[in-house]
Parts: structure tokens; sequence; C-alpha cells
């Protein structure tokens, strides 16, 4: 298999399963709920094995800033629609500027490869 579509692969997998744990952290209640609890730490645990085998194929530094950026994006999502949060203006502001950083890394970056 072609490890460029490995890594980029591996790294979707652990941010769905990152995005997944976090979202678990608010059913967890303060970690009162023992299966939320421990579907959280096993979703991370699988995330940052994920994240491991990412980083065969592709930069620490890219990797990590793909992970956390679309990782706070999609949870930003999550809250919206799942939890019925709501996010003003600046919030907005930010995530909006998180989704060019990535765009930009992955569009210029010479440290991103491209096959």
């Amino acid at each position: 298999m072609n490890p460029l579509l490995l890594a980029y692969g591996s790294l979707a997998g652990a941010i769905v399963c990152e995005v997944a744990g976090t979202a678990l952290l608010q059913h967890s209640a303060q970690f009162t709920k023992p299966w939320p609890t421990a579907a959280m730490v096993g979703l991370y645990v699988i995330s940052f094995y994920l994240l491991s085998q990412a980083l065969k194929g592709m930069p620490l530094g890219v990797a990590y800033a793909m992970w956390g950026g679309l990782g706070i994006i999609l949870t930003a999502i999550i809250s919206v629609t799942v939890f019925k949060q709501t996010l003003d203006v600046p919030a907005l502001v930010g995530i909006g500027m998180i989704v060019g950083g990535v765009v930009v890394m992955n569009t210029f970056s010479s440290a991103v490869s491209h096959g």
C-alpha cells in the first residue's frame, strides 16, 4: 500500500478517535460515569496509536498540526450539533483561521508530502 495514503488514513482515524473520545468527555460527567469514561480512554489510546502510525509517513509537526486543528474543528461542530452549544463570532473567526492554517500548510508547505 502507498505509504503516504497509509499515513493520511492513520491520521484520519486518529482524528476521528480523538474527537469521539472528546465528545465522550462530556458524557463522562467528570469521570463519574464508568462506561463513557472507559470508552473515552480507549479512544484516546487508539488515537495516539494511529497518530504514531501516521508519523511513519509524515513529519511530527505536520501530523500534530493537522490532528489538533481538524480535531478542534470537528469538536466544535459536534458541540453545536450534538450538545446544542453556541459559538459566537470570535469563536467562528478563530475556527476559520484554523481551517485556513490547515489549508495553507497542506497546499504550500514543503514539509507536507504531496505524493
